[in-house]
């Protein structure tokens, strides 16, 4: 009898380890007023704070695997801030460093996190961020509960337009760095008499995870779409765009309490924004496109979720490798040319000009390291894939994950942040995304290599 009920007590405890769990959380990242806000050319100055920042975390718990999405309201984050972040929960609940995956939504409206542009981060916000990410992390695990999970995608392609174009012949001018055989521009300009075609196509993909409640009641939901970001905030304020729009829309469509978390992540959308340069865009009041578009990817997500047949578990794995990439360096002759335009300034050190953007570029690249470590990984849930890549990732690349991988998606700029990752196609027609800069440096052939290892990472998940 003694050993009967030993192994009755034994199924139950096995049954409840393998209950599948989720938790979500929310922690506020706003920097303050007076600080640096990057995106652009120029550096920018928080004003007004229009909404909130917020990063946002999903945990799993299969009952053997717990994996974790972070998705935090910036334009860049470095490798250094997510890293600090995992090994702060790694030693709070010994979850492995390579069980969470951290991106920004790449916003232009936060508080700077990365040195781009001309916007330097402020040392105190960095330690602030990595805490609060981590604390963030550590509340969606204390939140873990039973759940259902499932997946799935909704489709809206009126919202996302290639900002590559091809240009009529002799149309193009030199770049920044004096090269002169670019052959796409971005962001022409709206019904450009020049315009030509589209120098690639768009994925008009929403895929989503939705997790519920065992009664049904909504948790969380990841989203995914390869839009670059909307814009459009008023000057000086700060605001997570339309990453954060979804996020509060999103709720309120699936009827989901305070306690639900919307989630938006950025897709490969290297190449991809919200402006149709053909058919034109209509004007619109601060905040107007980013609503526009909150409100028809959310209203598709809520639609299609409707379909989804949530699990009672999925089983959880995830894989992860570090590449070397070579570096685009410049050379000492490059350098000394850039020094003489960096002169030229009167608002010295701050530069004014394109030019002498670039030239400034040149210069603080001359001492970046000949190559960089870049972490690749994939999560599984159940069936599907979800890649997490360090870069401003072509939507060309990402398609071809799909096309290969079905269910799949990529979330960009995952983990660290080594700038635009455009194809060696994209390469030879040159444009923005190419320029040598530190948004821009790495060699020709990385999208290929980090494809390569997605691959080997695909097939040790199987």
């Amino acid at each position: 009898m003694k050993s009967l009920l030993l192994a009755i007590v034994w199924v139950v405890k096995a049954a409840h380890a393998a209950e599948f769990r989720a938790g979500a959380a929310t922690t506020n990242i706003t920097p303050e007023l007076g600080s640096s806000i990057n995106g652009g050319f120029q550096d920018g100055k928080a004003a007004f704070i229009h909404d909130e920042l917020q990063a946002r975390c999903l945990a799993l718990d299969d009952g053997q695997t717990k994996l974790v999405f972070v998705i935090a309201d910036s334009c860049v984050i470095g490798r250094g801030i997510f890293d600090e972040a995992k090994k702060m929960v790694n030693a709070a609940n010994g979850l492995p460093l390579e069980n969470m995956m951290m991106s920004a939504t790449h916003a232009h409206s936060c508080g700077t996190l990365q040195a781009v542009g001309q916007s330097e981060p402020d040392p105190m916000y960095q330690r602030f961020v990595a805490r609060r990410i981590a604390d963030g992390v550590r509340c969606a695990m204390n939140n873990l509960a039973p759940a259902k999970i499932g997946f799935g995608s909704a489709s809206v392609p009126h919202q996302v337009f290639n900002r590559r174009w091809k240009m009529k012949p002799g149309t193009i001018p030199a770049t920044p760095l004096g090269v002169t055989t670019d052959q796409v521009k971005t962001n022409p300009g709206i019904n450009h008499p020049d315009l030509v075609e589209p120098a690639g196509p768009t994925d008009p993909e929403v895929s989503f995870i939705s997790v519920q409640a065992v009664d049904g009641k909504p948790i969380a939901l990841l989203a995914n779409y390869s839009l670059h970001y909307v814009g459009g905030v008023g000057p000086g304020h700060i605001s997570a765009d339309y990453f954060g729009a979804f996020a509060v829309k999103i709720g309120r469509l699936l009827g989901a309490g305070p306690e639900f978390v919307g989630i938006m992540s950025n897709g490969t959308s290297g190449d991809i924004n919200n402006i149709d340069f053909r058919g034109g865009l209509a004007k619109a009041a601060p905040y107007g496109r980013i609503e526009i578009v909150a409100n028809d990817v959310a209203q598709a997500v809520a639609a299609a979720v409707k379909a989804v047949k949530h699990a009672d578990s999925l089983p959880l794995s995830v894989a992860q490798m570090e590449i070397e990439l070579g570096l685009r360096i410049p050379t000492p002759n490059e350098v000394e040319k850039a020094r003489e335009v960096m002169k030229g300034s009167k608002l010295f050190p701050r530069m004014e000009t394109m030019e002498q953007v670039y030239a400034r570029e040149t210069v603080l690249l001359a001492d970046f390291p000949a190559r960089v470590s870049a972490p690749l990984q994939i999560m599984k849930i159940g069936d599907l894939h979800v890649s997490a890549i360090p870069a401003e990732v072509f939507v060309e690349i990402g398609l071809e994950l799909k096309k290969r991988h079905s269910p799949t998606f990529t979330i960009s700029l995952a983990n660290a942040y080594h700038g635009y990752l455009p194809t060696p196609e994209h390469h030879a027609l040159g444009g923005y995304e190419t320029w040598r800069a530190r948004s821009s440096y790495l060699e020709v052939d990385a999208s290929t290599r980090i494809i390569a290892g997605l691959e080997e990472l695909f097939a040790k998940l199987k």
